[in-house]
């Protein structure tokens, strides 16, 4: 794909102070931190919508899982677009249209044209952060790589804190409408910023989209996303769009890698891959991406259908999780330039941690005990992103920043998307087959119910008894199925620590 390098040539140029390249950097956290918060904003508000739009839990999570799967497919453009209309037109134009979408979102009156605009709103948005970071990296020297980062981190970090928090409090005042309408405002501000603070650039026009390459991997992608999320409903393979989808998905990926490698201006260059810490650093995002939004998603359905927690603390206890990025931030601009592959080990172990503290949850847990948790999480995310980000990218040529940048948010996109419809799907899946469990048990032929301390004060003599038990046994089965949910999020932190071993230290070295 193309690179924008003449523009970045001039955004390394001379004439940027140190004052006007921290102005651009402020900037550019306020663009990302407004897209993040946008992402997460919708988790704290999810059981109200789903009310709302009368939808099931799978259904639902459409409203998260298509916004990143539409940043996904998005994201391979930013090179493209970024070379064509320049950096500071790409920008702005995508805040701006990331606003109108946030409206729209707002005044949606059906789940169809929420996901709609919510599709709109993560594809207007995709090139936010990828190229954000890309202006970054060109700006500052390479000594500063880890604590620019680190700081550009901030704006990922305040998104995980606030979103949630004015998400909750938003659908509790007033309606879960009022959680986008509130965004508006300063995505107008923020597009008016980047407009004032980023220096003109000069544009190419000569730049051709390679078409053939992009229509098919956004195919496949978007197929297999489709499968993932519906498969639960339309019973998998039993279904001939499910098969279908699969189907479409194969082959066009293997069309997309086959093109790839024999085209001579290929869409996403695989040549790139040969480079090992770039090829495994891409890999460890994926599974960075899986851990990084799943718990926030799941969470808010278990507290509020079956813990009966208002919207507000729902939103508090989502948002802790950026009280522990914060300080993971600034713990990984420390330690991380010195200890890198280290740093990020730690940064994966934790999250083991924080999958088997979840599975030890129950219905009696407290939030502060959730907020905990997510404090931890956020900990360990914000350890991991900046080491992971600086090793791998510390030995990709700065000409292929911008494609190489794309691709590194687009799989930490698709790993978010696809784990959270594999998990949302588990929870579903698993939650009738746990009830069906428990209610071949309860019977009066059970001798074990007979026994008065293993009933208390239940009882299947009345009907309103019976219905009390089945409210409970429904309970205890989807929090059994929480908790394999949580199970899986332990199985991928623990996945992605081997790998790390065959990270070359490199920024080590060049210390």
């Amino acid at each position: 794909m193309p690179i924008d390098n003449a523009v970045g040539a001039q955004q390394s140029r001379p004439e940027l102070t140190p004052a006007r390249r921290w102005v651009i950097l402020g900037v550019i956290v306020l663009s990302v931190t407004l897209y993040s918060t946008s992402i997460l904003i919708v988790a704290a508000v999810l059981p109200q919508l789903q009310g709302t739009m009368s939808a099931t839990p799978d259904e639902i999570s459409w409203a998260m899982t298509f916004n990143i799967l539409a940043t996904a497919v998005a994201t391979p453009l930013t090179g493209w677009l970024a070379g064509r209309f320049g950096r500071r037109n790409l920008l702005v134009a995508s805040l701006a249209v990331f606003g109108i979408a946030t409206y729209f979102c707002g005044a949606a009156n059906s789940l169809e044209a929420l996901i709609f605009w919510r599709i709109v709103q993560g594809a207007g948005g995709a090139p936010l952060s990828p190229m954000g970071q890309t202006v970054v990296l060109d700006i500052f020297p390479k000594h500063q790589h880890g604590m620019v980062i680190g700081l550009y981190g901030v704006g990922v970090v305040m998104g995980a804190f606030v979103g949630p928090m004015i998400g909750g409090v938003m659908a509790e005042t007033y309606t879960w409408r009022y959680a986008f309408y509130i965004l508006v405002p300063v995505a107008i501000g923020a597009a008016v910023a980047v407009f004032f603070a980023l220096p003109r650039m000069r544009r190419q026009v000569q730049i051709k989209l390679e078409w053939t390459g992009f229509i098919l991997i956004s195919l496949a992608i978007a197929c297999l996303q489709l499968a993932l999320s519906r498969g639960q409903r339309l019973d998998w393979f039993q279904s001939p769009e499910i098969v279908i989808e699969i189907f479409v998905a194969v082959v066009a990926f293997y069309m997309f890698v086959a093109h790839s490698l024999t085209h001579n201006k290929p869409f996403l260059d695989l040549r790139l891959l040969l480079n090992r810490n770039y090829a495994i650093g891409l890999v460890l995002v994926t599974i960075y991406g899986m851990l990084n939004f799943t718990p926030m998603v799941v969470l808010p359905g278990l507290m509020r259908q079956h813990m009966d927690l208002p919207d507000s603390l729902i939103g508090y206890v989502v948002g802790s999780r950026g009280i522990g990025a914060m300080a993971g931030f600034f713990v990984a601009g420390i330690v991380g330039q010195r200890f890198p592959r280290r740093t990020i080990i730690a940064g994966f172990f934790a999250q083991v941690a924080v999958g088997l503290w979840l599975m030890s949850a129950n219905l009696n847990t407290t939030p502060f005990e959730f907020a905990l948790n997510g404090v931890l999480q956020g900990f360990a995310g914000g350890v991991i992103w900046v080491p992971l980000t600086v090793l791998t990218f510390s030995t990709v040529d700065p000409k292929d920043l911008d494609e190489t940048t794309s691709v590194y948010h687009l799989l930490r996109n698709i790993g978010s998307s696809f784990f959270i419809s594999m998990t949302v799907t588990e929870i579903v899946r698993s939650s009738q087959r746990n009830y069906e469990y428990l209610t071949e048990h309860i019977t009066e032929f059970n001798p074990v119910l007979k026994l008065p301390w293993v009933m208390g004060g239940w009882e299947m003599e009345t009907v309103e008894g019976l219905a009390r038990l089945s409210r409970e046994m429904g309970h205890q089965a989807a929090l059994i199925s929480y908790l394999n949910g949580f199970g899986m999020f332990a199985v991928a932190s623990a996945a992605a620590i081997p790998l790390i071993l065959f990270v070359s230290n490199v920024a080590k070295k060049k210390s």
